[in-house]
C-alpha cells in the first residue's frame, strides 16, 4: 500500500496527463487532485475541468495567473535583457517556476503528499518543476510518470486509454500539429518531428503567431512605450496591465513577422536539441529596453549588467528562479531600474524592430557635451591626452620590456 494519498498534478487536459491521472489512481491508489493554469497559452483551459471530472477528480484548480506570470516573471528576467546562448528569449523556462509554486500552494491547501508532472525524462521542464518544488517545501514527494511507467510512445498511451475508458478526443486527429507545442503569453515554441533534423527547414504552416518577414505589411508600424522603473506601463500612452502590454504586443508584432527563431540549444540535462520559437511581443521589449536603458543607466552599471546576464540566463534556462543567487542578482538589477523610465518608439517592418527615438527625465545623455559643434568649454579635449597616456602605461611598461603581443 502506497503511502501517498493525495497527489497534485499539472494537467493540461492533453493526452498525456489524462493517462497520468488514471496511472497515478491505480498504480499509487492515492486521490488526484488537478491544477491547469490559463498563463496566455491562447486555448480555452476550462474544458480540462471537464476531462478532469470525468476521471473522477473531486478537487479540481483552474487558475488565470496571466497577470501575475507577466509582472512577476516576464518583466523581472526582462529587467535583465535576458537571453539564452545568445537567442533564447527563454519562453518556456519561465513559465515553470510560477507553475511549481502553484503546485505547492495547492498541495498545502489540500493536504496533499506529492506532487506529479508530465515532464519526460529527457527534457529541462522535470529538473524545472522539481527544483522549483524542492526550493518551496523541501520535503514534498514528487511523481515523475515519464520516469517510473513503460508508456513511451503515443501508440501506448492511446492503447491505455482504451484499456482503462479514458475519454480523448481524436476528432481533430487530422489537424494536429506533427510537433510538440508549448505557448504562455511570452512565446509558443516547436520540438520533435521533422524537425529534428537540424537541416530541415520549418514549413511556413507551421507558424501560429506570426506572418512571415516578406508576407507583412510594407508600411511599418510605430508604436511608443513608456516605461517605469524598468517595465511598460503603456503603449501610446494608453496605460495597460503587464498581462495586456504583452498581448498587444504580441499582435502587432505578430502582424510584421517580428520574433520568430529557429535555434540548437543546449539542454541542462546534456544533450542538444533544435527547436523553433515564436516571440514578438518579447523580441519587441528586450530591444526597446535596452534602448531607455542605454539612456538612463550609468555605463559601468549597464556593463555589470550584461557581463552578469548569461548567468542569470543559466539560472532561468536550468530551473533555479528560487535559488539564493537569483534572488540576490534580481535585487541588484532591480535596483538598477529605478532610473530606467521614459519612452522608446521603435518601428516595426518585416521581421525587425528599429528603435526610432527615446526619451528621459532620468536621461544622462548631455547634448552640450556630446555635441561635434562647439561646446562652449564643457569639455576640454586637452584631457583626452593625460586619460591615454595613463591608460597606456602597462602596455608601455611592457613593450619596453619586449613583451610583443600576438
Amino acid at each position: 500500500m502506497s503511502d501517498i494519498k493525495k497527489v497534485v498534478l499539472a494537467y493540461s487536459g492533453g493526452l498525456d496527463t489524462s493517462v497520468i491521472v488514471r496511472w497515478l489512481q491505480e498504480t499509487y491508489q492515492c486521490e488526484v487532485v488537478t491544477f491547469t493554469a490559463d498563463i496566455g497559452q491562447g486555448e480555452e483551459v476550462e474544458p480540462a475541468r471537464a476531462k478532469a471530472a470525468g476521471l473522477g477528480v473531486k478537487e479540481i484548480y483552474v487558475d488565470d495567473l496571466r497577470e501575475e506570470f507577466v509582472r512577476d516573471y516576464v518583466f523581472p528576467m526582462f529587467r535583465a535583457n535576458t537571453i539564452y546562448e545568445g537567442e533564447y528569449l527563454l519562453g518556456t523556462s519561465i513559465a515553470r517556476p510560477l507553475i511549481a509554486k502553484r503546485l505547492i500552494e495547492i498541495a498545502n491547501e489540500t493536504g496533499a503528499d506529492a506532487i506529479s508532472h508530465g515532464a519526460t525524462g529527457k527534457g529541462n521542464d522535470q529538473v524545472r518543476f522539481e527544483l522549483g518544488a524542492y526550493a518551496l517545501k523541501p520535503g514534498i514527494k514528487v511523481i515523475a510518470p515519464w520516469r517510473e511507467w513503460d508508456l513511451t510512445s503515443r501508440e501506448k498511451l492511446m492503447s491505455y486509454c482504451e484499456q482503462h475508458s479514458i475519454p480523448v478526443d481524436f476528432s481533430n486527429k487530422k489537424k494536429k500539429s506533427p510537433y510538440s507545442m508549448d505557448a504562455n503569453l511570452l512565446h509558443i515554441s516547436y520540438e520533435g518531428g521533422n524537425l529534428e533534423d537540424p537541416w530541415w527547414e520549418p514549413e511556413e504552416d507551421m507558424w501560429r503567431w506570426s506572418v512571415a518577414p516578406e508576407a507583412a505589411p510594407d508600411q511599418p508600424t510605430y508604436i511608443e512605450l513608456t516605461y517605469e522603473k524598468g517595465d511598460i506601463v503603456a503603449i501610446d500612452d494608453q496605460p495597460m496591465s503587464p498581462a495586456t502590454v504583452l498581448a498587444h504586443l504580441n499582435k502587432l508584432g505578430g502582424a510584421n513577422g517580428i520574433g520568430r527563431l529557429d535555434l540548437v540549444e543546449n539542454r541542462y540535462v546534456g544533450m542538444k536539441s533544435r527547436g523553433c520559437y515564436e516571440t514578438p511581443g518579447g523580441t519587441i521589449m528586450l530591444r526597446a529596453h535596452r534602448a531607455i536603458e542605454s539612456l538612463t543607466l550609468d555605463r559601468e552599471v549597464a556593463h555589470l549588467k550584461d557581463a552578469l546576464m548569461p548567468k542569470y540566463a543559466e539560472m532561468v534556462y536550468n530551473g533555479y528562479w528560487w535559488s539564493p543567487e537569483r534572488k540576490l542578482l534580481q535585487g541588484m538589477i532591480d535596483d538598477s531600474q529605478q532610473v530606467v523610465n521614459g519612452k522608446v518608439r521603435v518601428k516595426l517592418y518585416k521581421g525587425n524592430v528599429t528603435v526610432a527615438g527615446r526619451q528621459s527625465e532620468d536621461s544622462l545623455f548631455d547634448e552640450k557635451i556630446a555635441t561635434f559643434e562647439d561646446d562652449a568649454g564643457a569639455y576640454d579635449q586637452k584631457d583626452a591626452e593625460g586619460f591615454i597616456k595613463l591608460n597606456a602605461l602597462r602596455l608601455r611598461i611592457a613593450a619596453n620590456k619586449n613583451r610583443q603581443l600576438g
